[in-house]
C-alpha cells in the first residue's frame, strides 16, 4: 500500500503513516501467489474488497504510473482461478442436474476476478454458446470480513478525526456493503443484465449479451458468449483495424448516455469488462455493479457538466447550491472562483499533459474549504467517471474529454431542460393530480363541514396549518382535472 501511495504522490505524512502502521503486520500477512508482481500479490492477499480498489487504480496510469497500472490489470480478470471441479459442483447444485445434462461442453476457466470466474460452455439442449459465471467458494465470508474491518475503520476515523465526518465514512461503507450484497447474488446480476440490455437495445455501436434464464441461480449465471478483443489489448485492437480514438470517444459518450438518458448505467466499466466485437460494437460484460440516478439528480449532473463545457462557472456554482451540495451559508462567488481554478487549466489541453492526481487533490481541498459532504447517491457515478475516463485515456492518451462529452450532454439538455421538457413535466404532474378527481366532492365537502374555526396561517415560519392545505389541494386537483379534460 505504501508503494501505491508513493506512486500517487500522496502527502508525506500519509505515506509515513502507511509504512509505520503496516510494518508490525508484515509477518502476519498472507504471502499470496508468488507468480504475481509484488504490488498485485499484496492487494490480492488483502482480500476481495481491496482487489476492487486495485481494479480502479489499474485504469489510471496517470495516478499510479504505466508500469504499476499494467501490473494491476491482472486484478481485472486474470487472478488465479479456483478448481474447475469446484465450479462444476456449484453448477450442479444450482441447476439440480448433472452438469453434462445442462452443458455439452464446459471449459476450464477463461477469466477469473475477485468474486467469480467464467467458463466457456455450450448448452446441451440448443447448442447455444454461452459464458457461465460461477461465484468463488467462500467469497461471501471473505467480503464480510473486509466490510466489518471497514466499519471499524470508519468508526475510528469518525472518533479521532471529527473534521472527516463530512465525508460520512460510515455511510460510505454502508453503501459499499449494500453494493457487495447485490453483487454476491448472481440472480440479481442476471436481472441487471436483462434490464440493461432492454434499455440499450437501440444504441448503435453497443451490445449486451442475452441472459439464459433457465441456467441461472444465486451462485451462477449464464449469458450468451461474446466474441471480441478486450479493450485492454491495444495491440490486438490495432491489428483488428479498430479506431482507438473513436472507441475512446464512444466509451465516454455511452457512459453519459446511459447515466443521463436512462438513469441506469454500468458502474464497473474497466477494460476487463469491455470487449470490441468483430463488427466494432463495444460489448459490456459483468453487471454485478450497476448505478441508478433519479431524474432530478440527472438534471443537476447535466447542468454541472454543461456549465463546465461552456465555462459558465457561476452557473455551475449555483447548481451546486440549488441541489444542496454546498451549504447555503457559503459564498457562491468564491465557490465559482474555486471551480474556475479547477476547470480552466484543463480546457483545450492535451489529456496526456493533465495531472488528474493533482486535480483531484485540489478538488478535495475545495470540498473541504466549502464544507461539502459526501453524497452517497453519487458515489457510483463519481467512481465510474474516474474509471471510464481512465479507460478512454488509455485508448487515446491525447483525447479531449470535454469535446467527447459535449454531444451527449447537449442532447440531454435539449431534450430535458428546454420548453418541451417543461411542458412534459406539467403534463405528467397533471396526470398524477387528476387521479384524485373522484375524491374532490367528498374532500371539499369534508373541509367545508369542519368545525368553524379560523384558518391558521403563520407566515414568518412558513407554518401553514388547519384546513388551508385541504382547500389548496382540492383546488389544485380540480385545476389539474380541468386541464386533463381540456387537453385529453
Amino acid at each position: 500500500m505504501a508503494s501505491v501511495l508513493d506512486q500517487m504522490d500522496a502527502p508525506r505524512p500519509v505515506r509515513i503513516a502507511a509504512r509505520v502502521l503496516g510494518w508490525p503486520f508484515r509477518w502476519l500477512g498472507f504471502e499470496g501467489d508468488p507468480d504475481l508482481p509484488p504490488i498485485t500479490r499484496a492487494i490480492t492477499a488483502l482480500g476481495p474488497s481491496y482487489i476492487k480498489f486495485g481494479q480502479i487504480l489499474s485504469t489510471r496510469p496517470d495516478f499510479v504510473g504505466p508500469e504499476m497500472a499494467m501490473q494491476l490489470r491482472v486484478l481485472q480478470d486474470k487472478l488465479p482461478p479456483f478448481p474447475t471441479d469446484a465450479a462444476r459442483k456449484v453448477v450442479e447444485r444450482e441447476l439440480g442436474v448433472p452438469l453434462e445434462s445442462a452443458f455439452s461442453e464446459f471449459s476450464e476457466p477463461v477469466a477469473a476476478a475477485s468474486i467469480a470466474q467464467v467458463h466457456r460452455a455450450r448448452l446441451a439442449e440448443s447448442g447455444r454458446e454461452v459464458a457461465v459465471k460461477v461465484l468463488r467458494p467462500g467469497i461471501a465470508r471473505a467480503f464480510r470480513k473486509d466490510i466489518d474491518a471497514f466499519y471499524l475503520g470508519a468508526r475510528v476515523v469518525e472518533l479521532v478525526a471529527p473534521q472527516a465526518r463530512r465525508l460520512r465514512p460510515m455511510d460510505v461503507v454502508a453503501h459499499f456493503d449494500l453494493t457487495v450484497q447485490q453483487e454476491l447474488d448472481l440472480r440479481t446480476e442476471a436481472a441487471a443484465a436483462s434490464e440493461f440490455k432492454a434499455s440499450t437495445e437501440r444504441d448503435d455501436g453497443f451490445s449486451v449479451p442475452a441472459v439464459a434464464w433457465n441456467y441461472c441461480g444465486r451462485s451462477m449465471m449464464t449469458l450468451d458468449w461474446a466474441e471480441g478483443v478486450q479493450l485492454a489489448d491495444l495491440a490486438a485492437l490495432d491489428a483488428a483495424g479498430h479506431d482507438r480514438q473513436a472507441l475512446a470517444d464512444r466509451v465516454i459518450q455511452l457512459f453519459l448516455r446511459h447515466a443521463l438518458r436512462d438513469g441506469y448505467f454500468h458502474a464497473d466499466m474497466h477494460q476487463g469488462n469491455l470487449k470490441v466485437a468483430p463488427n466494432g460494437d463495444i460489448v459490456a460484460l459483468d453487471f454485478g455493479i450497476m448505478g441508478r440516478l433519479d431524474e432530478y439528480t440527472r438534471r443537476v449532473y447535466a447542468e454541472i457538466l454543461m456549465g463546465f463545457i461552456r465555462k459558465d462557472y457561476r452557473r455551475v456554482a449555483e447548481v451546486h447550491f440549488e441541489a444542496g451540495y454546498v451549504p447555503a451559508d457559503r459564498d457562491v462567488d468564491l465557490f465559482a472562483q474555486a471551480l474556475r481554478a479547477v476547470g480552466e487549466p484543463i480546457f483545450g489541453m492535451d489529456a496526456s499533459r493533465i495531472s488528474m492526481g493533482r486535480l483531484l487533490a485540489y478538488l478535495f481541498e475545495v470540498t473541504e474549504r466549502f464544507g461539502m459532504e459526501t453524497r452517497t447517491e453519487l458515489i457510483l457515478l463519481q467512481r465510474t467517471m474516474i474509471v471510464v475516463e481512465g479507460v478512454a485515456r488509455m485508448l487515446n492518451p491525447h483525447m479531449n474529454i470535454w469535446e467527447a462529452a459535449r454531444p451527449e450532454v447537449e442532447r440531454y439538455i435539449r431534450d430535458n431542460l428546454g420548453p418541451q421538457a417543461v411542458a412534459r413535466d406539467l403534463w405528467r404532474t397533471a396526470k398524477v393530480l387528476s387521479r384524485f378527481g373522484p375524491h374532490l366532492p367528498q374532500t371539499v365537502d369534508a373541509v367545508l363541514r369542519r368545525e368553524r374555526q379560523p384558518l391558521t396561517v403563520v407566515s414568518k415560519g412558513r407554518d401553514f396549518s388547519g384546513p388551508v392545505w385541504f382547500v389548496a389541494g382540492a383546488l389544485a386537483t380540480a385545476l389539474a382535472a380541468a386541464v386533463m379534460t381540456l387537453v385529453g
